[in-house]
C-alpha cells in the first residue's frame, strides 16, 4: 500500500510518458472518492480497489478464490465495495460486489443476466449517485439496460431502447438521465437521452445535420459543458467539439483540439464551475505511435497545452479537484498507487487572435436533467435546432 502525491504545474514537454494500461481500465466514482482496477499479472488477476480522497492515496487488493479473467469489468461505488461482472459463458455475466473483510475479500453475489444475441454486457460508467450500477447490452436492432447494483431484488431490466447504442454520459447529478449514442437501422449515430425513472423514455439531445455523426463523450452537469464528436463540419472527418446543455448557441470545433498525427480523446472535466462552461478544465488523452500523453485546454483558451504523462500513468484515467487540480492515478513498480496533480497553465498571449466563424452545431437539450418544470417534474426539452437555424452572430468567439 505505497503511495505518493505529486503536484505540478503543466508546461509544454517532450512526449515520452511510459504510461501503463491495465487489462480492462480504472474507473472512478463520480465524486472522485475510489477508483478500480484489475490488478497482477498473467493469470493471476484480481481486482484492486484505490482510495484517492484521503491525504495520501492507497491501494486495497480484492482477490477472490479464483483470478479474474482479462474481460472481467469493474465498477467502484461511493460506500468503498467494487462491483465486478465476470462473463460466465458466451452470454451469461454475473455481478458481484466485493469488499476488504480484514485479511480476506468478502463477496455479494447479486445475481446475472443473460445477453441476447453476439457481444457481451459492458458496466455503464458510475453513477452520479454513487449507489446503483448499471449495464448495457447493445445488439444489433435492440439495447437492453439493466440496474445491477443498488435495486432490491438484484439485477433487473429497466429499459429496451429501439437501435444499436453506445456509450453512455450521466446528465445530471442524481442517476435519472443517461446519454446513449444511439444507430437506428443504416441511420448516422445520434445522441439521445434516456429517462431511466420513465421506463426509458427516449428525447433528441444533439442533432447538428440530418445525415451527420453525433457523439457525446463527456458532460458536466454543474456547469452545462458537453465535450462532442462529430463530422458536421468536415463530413466523414469526426471533429472533437464544445457545446453548453440546454444552449441554443453553436457547438465550436477548436483548431487547437485537431492534431493531424494523433487521436485526442476527453476523459475528465472540472466540476463546481456552475454556469461557467467556458471557465472548466477538461483533460484529454493524446495517442500516438509514439504513446501517450496529456493534454490540457479550457473552452476560453486558444490553446491546448500538452504535458508528457507521468510515469506510470493508468491512461485515460484522472479526475479533477474543484479548485482546477488534474489528478492522474498512477502505478509503477517503485510507487504502486499514486497521484500526480496537473493544473493548466495561463494563456501566454493575453489577446489571442479569434480563430474566425463558428463552425457547426445546433445542441438541444432534450430530457437533460436541467431544473425540473414547474406542472409535472419532468426535465425540460428544448426542441432540436438544425444547422441552419443556429444562431452564429452577435456573439465573441470563445474558442
Amino acid at each position: 500500500m505505497t503511495a505518493c502525491a505529486i503536484e505540478t504545474t503543466a508546461e509544454d514537454g517532450d512526449h515520452e510518458g511510459t504510461a501503463v494500461h491495465p487489462p480492462a481500465g480504472f474507473a472512478i466514482t463520480a465524486n472522485g472518492a475510489y477508483g478500480a482496477r484489475l490488478a497482477g499479472s498473467g493469470d493471476a488477476l484480481y481486482a484492486e480497489r484505490w482510495t484517492l480522497d484521503g491525504p495520501e492515496p492507497y491501494a486495497v487488493p480484492l482477490p477472490t478464490d479464483q483470478p479474474e479473467e482479462p474481460d472481467a469489468r469493474l465498477l467502484p461505488l461511493a460506500d468503498g465495495r467494487v462491483l465486478v461482472c465476470r462473463r460466465v459463458d458466451g452470454r451469461r455475466h454475473t455481478f458481484s460486489l466485493l469488499y476488504p473483510t480484514g485479511p480476506g475479500t468478502g463477496e455479494l453475489r447479486l445475481g446475472s443476466v443473460e445477453a441476447p444475441g453476439p457481444g457481451r454486457v459492458e458496466l455503464l460508467p458510475p453513477s452520479p449517485d454513487g449507489i446503483c450500477a448499471y449495464a448495457m447490452h447493445a445488439g444489433p436492432e435492440s439495447t437492453t439496460l439493466w440496474l445491477v447494483a443498488g435495486g432490491a431484488f438484484g439485477p433487473e431490466r429497466v429499459a429496451e431502447l429501439p437501435g444499436h447504442c453506445a456509450g453512455g454520459v450521466w446528465l445530471d447529478r442524481t442517476g435519472r438521465i443517461l446519454a446513449l449514442d444511439r444507430r437506428l437501422g443504416d441511420g448516422p449515430v445520434k445522441t439521445v437521452a434516456v429517462d431511466l425513472e420513465r421506463g426509458g423514455e427516449v428525447s433528441p439531445l444533439l442533432q447538428i445535420t440530418e445525415e451527420s455523426d453525433d457523439r457525446l463523450l463527456l458532460a458536466d452537469p454543474d456547469s452545462g459543458l458537453l465535450l462532442i464528436r462529430s463530422d458536421a463540419p468536415s463530413p466523414g472527418h469526426e471533429r472533437l467539439g464544445w457545446g453548453v446543455l440546454g444552449s441554443l448557441l453553436p457547438v465550436r470545433f477548436p483548431e487547437c483540439l485537431r492534431l493531424d498525427d494523433a487521436a485526442v480523446t476527453p476523459f475528465a472535466v472540472q466540476p463546481g464551475q456552475v454556469l461557467m462552461p467556458e471557465s472548466c478544465g477538461v483533460a484529454l488523452r493524446i495517442d500516438a505511435a509514439g504513446g501517450s500523453w496529456v493534454g490540457l485546454w479550457r473552452p476560453s483558451g486558444r490553446r491546448m497545452h500538452q504535458v508528457a504523462a507521468p510515469p506510470g500513468w493508468l491512461a485515460g484515467a484522472g479526475t479533477w479537484s474543484p479548485a482546477g487540480v488534474l489528478r492522474l492515478p498512477c502505478s509503477t513498480d517503485e510507487l504502486p498507487c499514486a497521484l500526480a496533480g496537473l493544473t493548466v497553465p495561463p494563456e501566454r498571449d493575453p489577446e489571442p487572435e479569434p480563430e474566425g466563424p463558428a463552425e457547426g452545431v445546433p445542441v438541444s437539450a432534450g430530457a437533460a436533467g436541467r431544473a425540473p418544470d414547474a406542472e409535472d417534474g419532468r426535465p425540460r426539452a428544448c426542441r432540436p435546432v438544425p444547422l441552419q437555424q443556429a444562431p452564429l452572430t452577435d456573439r465573441k468567439p470563445a474558442g
